[in-house]
């Protein structure tokens, strides 16, 4: 085919999509199309045979929805946030449906009208922007990023199909009170799929585990490395000492308490909690003066109270760097650093950041909480839960069996 045919078929192709997007399949002729293309109706002919012959060639050659679903997979290595990953796709699907909504309505109203042949193409499409996006999902899935009971497959036609239902209700129809605006859908959607049809193992609102340890491998701290890191930060200063006392009183990770502002701690005489706020997931979470067998303070008076008191200004956030702005991820781990340079685990490691949640897991399993509580707190389901449960019980046995040792034979 020659470069000047190859040019008046895209050109055809081109002006169709634009006419069908204004104004529909069944209202756009084929003189319109030629007109548009600056070729002759003949030519619309010769190249495609009708209509119905541009259309499957629009449905077979459009790259938009491959091009966001090759997008999405390139995300996934080296693996970013899966809820914003999820997020972005979906807006974006339907921003690209939306500078179509006459073909999109056409589409779907005059379908039974199209050959068998367009029919077909047109879920040939669908199916292509299944694939990338199961490739994406199957891809975080095997890193470990999330735990589902659904194949790749099925969870990206069910993303999919909501993307395209919304799309068809929001252009097909003025019933707009589902939701308050598009971005409520988006969230909505994103959470219902996080939650529902899978659940995300390292990601924001269901951050379960932290810091490269996967729920095979739990290595909480024992008490008295534990209690040489909150010395430690002690030493530093009151900012440092909240953090830390944040970090094992809480079990919160990283990214949770980055995010935390000062209006999220609620106390009295009789307890301690902290609000966790991640769109569309909200929990309360205990604050414990009892770390590992000694007592920081009371429920009326410990470190973080005494550091949010001590702050002058008017930042809403819980924490601040030393230039007075929001404490980063980052910046906390460069603190975690410090309080633990120069010691070593069990294991003969550099204690990691995320061993301080685990710890809190498992010292709360210790003292009796139950396994369904504990879900609650986290945000883990019980499945994700139970590496902790086994590591409670063994400290259990260790101890019951260092009891027995000590008593007269």
């Amino acid at each position: 085919m020659s470069s000047q045919l190859l040019s008046t078929r895209q050109r055809l192709i081109q002006a169709a999509l634009e006419l069908f997007s204004a104004h529909g399949v069944s209202a756009t002729t084929t003189r319109q199309i030629a007109e548009k293309a600056e070729v002759n109706e003949v030519t619309l002919f010769r190249n495609f045979g009708n209509k119905h012959g541009l259309l499957l060639a629009v449905l077979e050659e459009s790259t938009a929805f491959k091009n966001l679903g090759e997008s999405l997979v390139r995300r996934a290595t080296p693996p970013g946030n899966v809820y914003q990953a999820l997020k972005d796709y979906a807006s974006d699907s339907l921003h690209a449906l939306e500078r179509v909504p006459e073909f999109v309505r056409s589409v779907v109203g005059e379908a039974d009208q199209f050959p068998a042949e367009n029919r077909r193409a047109l879920g040939r499409g669908v199916t292509e922007a299944n694939r990338y996006v199961a490739r994406y999902l199957a891809t975080v899935i095997q890193q470990g990023h999330l735990n589902t009971y659904l194949p790749a497959e099925k969870l990206a036609s069910l993303l999919n199909g909501m993307i395209l239902g919304y799309a068809v209700i929001e252009f097909t129809s003025e019933f707009h009170e589902l939701w308050e605006d598009r971005d409520d859908f988006l969230e909505n959607l994103v959470e219902l799929f996080l939650h529902g049809a899978m659940s995300s193992s390292a990601e924001s609102a269901t951050n379960c585990l932290q810091g490269g340890f996967n729920t095979t491998e739990v290595a909480d701290l024992p008490a008295s490395l534990v209690n040489e890191i909150l010395q430690q930060a002690r030493k530093l200063g009151i900012r440092d000492y909240a953090l830390a006392y944040v970090l094992f009183g809480a079990g919160l990770s990283a990214t949770e308490i980055i995010s935390l502002e000062r209006s999220h701690q609620i106390y009295d005489t009789q307890g301690h909690f902290l609000q966790i706020t991640i769109p569309g997931f909200v929990r309360q979470v205990p604050l414990n003066q009892w770390i590992l067998g000694k007592r920081y303070g009371s429920f009326t008076n410990n470190p973080l109270i005494k550091w949010l008191k001590s702050r002058k200004d008017t930042q809403t956030a819980m924490f601040l760097n030393e230039t007075g702005k929001p404490l980063s991820e980052s910046e906390l781990e460069t603190r975690w650093q410090v309080w633990s340079e120069g010691l070593l685990t069990p294991q003969g490691q550099t204690p990691a950041i995320a061993q301080a949640q685990q710890t809190w897991r498992v010292e709360m399993l210790m003292r009796g909480i139950a396994l369904e509580n504990l879900s609650i707190f986290t945000a883990c389901d019980r499945t994700q839960l139970q590496p902790y449960a086994r590591r409670a019980k063994e400290k259990a046995a260790l101890e019951q069996a260092t009891r027995l040792d000590h008593k007269p034979g």
